[in-house]
């Protein structure tokens, strides 16, 4: 039986640096690296330290040879089991293969389909691609907005409205600003073949931070046709906003940082918003007390939202994500500092939700998808987390209530960013590098 009000905590061998999510996001700049080094444990971090820490990164990194064949390339994906705390969790053997469909992708972040299957995908350097029968079209889009590409963040999210018949609406979430201030966006505009038209911003967070650290900015549809998008806790220490540090914002319902929002297709708040009339809340904020979710998908048999995000050393979370909730960061949590030390002591809280998995040591959780299709049907109704530092794909059972039943590890061997499900019914993937790759998983014979 699951304990802890159903959460799962993966107890896993403690192994190193990358292990426990220090240097889990996307290769850093030198000065995104200072940006990651500072948050150990105090404000003060002396030269030595940080050169010491460097070094051990370079000492870490395993340079990746990439094959030179452009071709389609197949090969059997492994499937493997994770230890969990339920003895329900038994891993079957599942046959897949793995097909790789287009490379050359610089840090692919996120992709859509269009009605007539051409793809969108989002490079974060601040590129819009398209695929089209399988081809990548060697010219980005036109018309992107001003983008602050930086340490995680640049251009991330694509969206498709759900009436883009209609009106060839498509949505984009991106950093924009500078070091010392930036924020996380939403854009959208027409799409007319290569070309963004008559782009609008209609949203932005309300408060600049410093750094380039936790924007969030995933979306999501609701029936509804109103959408959710996720937005970071602004970063790690010794970031600070308004004297203390930038992630207890998440607890401030007066921000946006560290929240789940729900907007109208234009921007604009919805009236029926859990904190709509709250004197003491954004009207757009929609759950609350998340440290960076860049994992977010909608259970359409069940109307549930499930959500995936980053902890910091340890304590990376699966949560069902409802309106009005508080999901505890950084009050409660099992992550710890990056220097070991506590954030809190407490793990749970009365009036605060429990995750429904804790990953530790992080996988470093990324895109994240229902599956409802046909190709596998013995996975209907399954979660399919993508994890950065695991390289893998967490295949994620559960039962008709929303408790975990068990996890199996689908082994991809590249840091996953994206994992989606198209609409035939199959599983493709991004791989975030500097060649990275999207990937179609099928069955064995197709």
């Amino acid at each position: 039986m699951l304990n802890n009000q159903d959460s799962i905590v993966i107890k896993m061998r403690q192994n190193n640096m990358f292990q426990n999510n220090l240097f889990s996001q996307s290769d850093q700049k030198p000065l995104d690296l200072l940006d990651r080094l500072i948050t150990v444990g105090s404000k003060i971090v002396f030269r030595t330290t940080i050169a010491i820490a460097l070094l051990g990164t370079v000492s870490c990194t395993t340079k990746v040879q990439l094959d030179s064949s452009t071709a389609a390339q197949t090969q059997t994906a492994s499937v493997s089991s994770n230890q969990t705390d339920s003895p329900k969790n038994v891993a079957t053997n599942s046959g897949l293969q793995k097909i790789t469909l287009v490379e050359d992708l610089e840090h692919p972040w996120s992709l859509a389909w269009l009605p007539d299957g051409t793809m969108l995908i989002t490079e974060r350097p601040g590129r819009l691609r398209i695929v089209r029968d399988g081809v990548l079209d060697p010219t980005p889009v036109a018309g992107l907005p001003e983008i602050f590409a930086s340490g995680q963040g640049g251009l991330m999210d694509v969206s498709i409205h759900p009436r883009f018949t209609e009106n060839r609406l498509i949505y984009l979430t991106y950093s924009h600003g500078y070091r010392s201030a930036n924020r996380t966006r939403i854009a959208r505009a027409r799409l007319e073949e290569n070309t963004l038209r008559e782009l609008q911003v209609i949203f932005e967070v309300s408060q600049t931070k410093s750094g380039a650290q936790h924007f969030g900015s995933r979306i999501i549809w609701l029936p509804d046709e109103t959408l959710l998008m996720t937005i970071g806790d602004g970063g790690n220490p010794p970031i600070e906003f308004n004297g203390e540090f930038i992630r207890q914002q998440a607890q401030n319902r007066r921000s946006h940082l560290g929240k789940v929002l729900r907007l109208n297709d234009d921007g604009s708040v919805p009236s029926d918003n859990p904190f709509a009339t709250s004197t003491d809340a954004e009207p757009a904020v929609w759950s609350y007390g998340h440290r960076n979710i860049q994992g977010i998908t909608f259970d359409s048999t069940r109307n549930r939202v499930w959500a995936t995000e980053h902890g910091s050393r340890g304590g990376d979370e699966l949560n069902l994500v409802e309106a009005g909730e508080n999901y505890g960061w950084p009050a409660v949590t099992h992550s710890r500092e990056y220097s070991g030390g506590l954030i809190s002591p407490e793990k749970s809280r009365p009036g605060m939700v429990d995750p429904k998995v804790v990953w530790t040591p992080s996988i470093a959780p990324s895109g994240l998808a229902f599956y409802s299709g046909d190709r596998f049907p013995q996975w209907q109704g399954n979660l399919f987390a993508g994890g950065l530092v695991s390289q893998d794909i967490h295949r994620i059972e559960l039962d008709e209530a929303g408790n975990v039943v068990t996890q199996e590890s689908i082994s991809i061997g590249q840091r996953v960013r994206d994992v989606r499900q198209g609409p035939d019914g199959l599983l493709y993937v991004l791989t975030d590098r500097p060649n990275g790759q999207l990937i179609r998983l099928e069955p064995v014979g197709g």
